[in-house]
């Protein structure tokens, strides 16, 4: 590898300030990066999230306070950053923009989620204009000939129109990247661009979802053939548990995809479940880093690694439930799972585990599913439908989990006091998940911690 090709991405945290702006911008300048995606301000998704509901529901002064708190910070920020009167006028416009859409939601006492697509979409677009600007700043203190240009991401990553959770479009994406960043590569100009949204090929605005600002570096980064893909976060690395639940949980030195794919999935929030998929398609490797803290390093996310431990890892995913559907029909028939699968897909709603016996299937969802009371409803029309509240999903993640003889043992030899719900092993050489009461999660996670982890050198 004779040259690095670095995508930057920070999130809201590492853009939450002007002084956490400028140790960002030092960090791509370290780095030399090429690309770098920003997610919003800390807090000001939220906050546009808040003004949707408020501009349907709620009355337009109160509205306004919101608009004028987002204005406000944004606007201390640019005089900070002593911004130019032609570079404040690029807010100015995003401002009016997102009074204009939430004067609409007012007026008709209706947000589609493509006006909540549009939004959001102001969060991410207002600060990449504050970090280009902080980048240029740095770039200039330091006498380097790079220079920070904004862009719109939207020009480049074209989704479908599934607003709220656009998919990207991955051969148009190839296709735009080439047309317009072909000479990234050979310039002295650093991108600054926003995560967590696109654009449909008819213009409008989309986001990828909560989380998305990743998947959007990742993304880019397979569009422009970088070979490296760093995510700047508020934590040094991926940790072996959540360090806020287990006191001696650190940070690991590298972990396959494989592995880091399902601890994503399985509740670690360091890095959204999809963001490896562009990552894994084109073998770019992951780096995961504090941006508060970049000489603690952080974790390296790879195809291959030298050690593959037996247990690597292990997430805590509250706020679960266990759907169980029984039927005497499901015996000795066929076509019942498809009746159960058509369904959640008809839904839009992701299983996470399941299990079956000879009449019954049990399945592990996000307890937010229940507000989707019609999916029960369907599912109550050929089978017994059982929901248990209140659970923790528990998930080992390693390698050869479903081949190595005793584990099962010890682990439950480690908690012979709790009750475990559901298991589910054998699907994944790399996890092993069950379920527990939630208020006995973190006890769980502490004990499995201690047994397979704390007491490694």
């Amino acid at each position: 590898m004779n040259e690095l090709y670095v995508v930057s991405k920070f999130g809201g945290t590492s853009m939450g300030d002007v002084e956490c702006m400028l140790r960002s911008a030092q960090i791509v300048l370290r780095q030399k990066s090429i690309l770098v995606v920003v997610s919003a301000t800390s807090g000001t998704t939220n906050e546009l999230i808040e003004l949707s509901k408020i501009s349907e529901k709620s009355s337009w002064d109160n509205a306004l306070l919101i608009i004028t708190k987002i204005k406000v910070k944004h606007l201390k920020m640019a005089r900070e950053l002593e911004m130019n009167p032609e570079k404040m006028e690029n807010l100015h416009q995003l401002f009016e923009e997102l009074e204009s859409m939430s004067r609409g939601i007012h007026l008709l006492k209706d947000c589609s989620l493509k006006a909540l697509d549009s939004i959001l979409s102001i969060g991410e677009r207002l600060s990449s204009h504050l970090f280009t600007e902080a980048l240029s700043i740095v770039f200039k203190r330091a006498n380097s000939e790079y220079k920070a240009q904004w862009l719109d991401a939207r020009d480049v990553l074209i989704t479908d129109d599934q607003f709220s959770k656009a998919r990207p479009l991955t051969s148009e994406i190839k296709r735009r990247c080439e047309e317009q960043l072909s000479g990234i590569k050979h310039t002295n100009t650093v991108y600054v661009t926003q995560g967590f949204i696109g654009k449909t090929k008819l213009g409008m605005t989309t986001t990828l979802g909560r989380g998305g600002s990743d998947y959007s570096a990742a993304i880019l980064a397979e569009g422009i053939e970088a070979n490296i893909l760093e995510i700047w976060t508020d934590v040094a690395g991926i940790a072996t548990t959540d360090p806020r639940l287990v006191s001696s949980a650190r940070t690991i030195a590298e972990i396959s995809f494989k592995e880091a794919s399902e601890l994503a999935t399985f509740g670690a929030k360091i890095l959204h479940p999809a963001t490896l998929l562009p990552a894994i398609r084109s073998d770019i490797p992951v780096f995961v880093g504090s941006s508060f803290q970049p000489e603690l390093g952080g974790t390296w996310v790879k195809k291959d690694v030298e050690d593959a431990p037996l247990v690597r890892a292990m997430a805590l995913r509250k706020k679960q439930i266990l759907v169980t559907l029984s039927t005497p029909e499901m015996l000795y028939s066929h076509g019942f799972l498809y009746q159960i699968f058509k369904v959640f897909n008809d839904h839009k709603v992701s299983i996470d585990a399941i299990t079956t016996s000879e009449i019954s299937v049990s399945l592990t969802l996000d307890d937010s599913t229940l507000i989707n009371h019609d999916l029960i409803l369907d599912l109550e029309a050929f089978a017994d439908v059982a929901v248990e509240e209140n659970l923790a999903l528990i998930s080992l993640i390693g390698n050869n989990i479903n081949h190595t003889p005793g584990l099962a043992k010890k682990i439950f030899e480690t908690i012979p006091d709790i009750n475990v719900r559901m298991i589910c092993l054998g699907a994944s050489k790399h996890n092993f998940c069950f379920m527990v009461a939630e208020e006995l999660g973190a006890v769980v996670i502490n004990r499995l911690h201690e047994t397979f982890i704390g007491n490694l050198v």
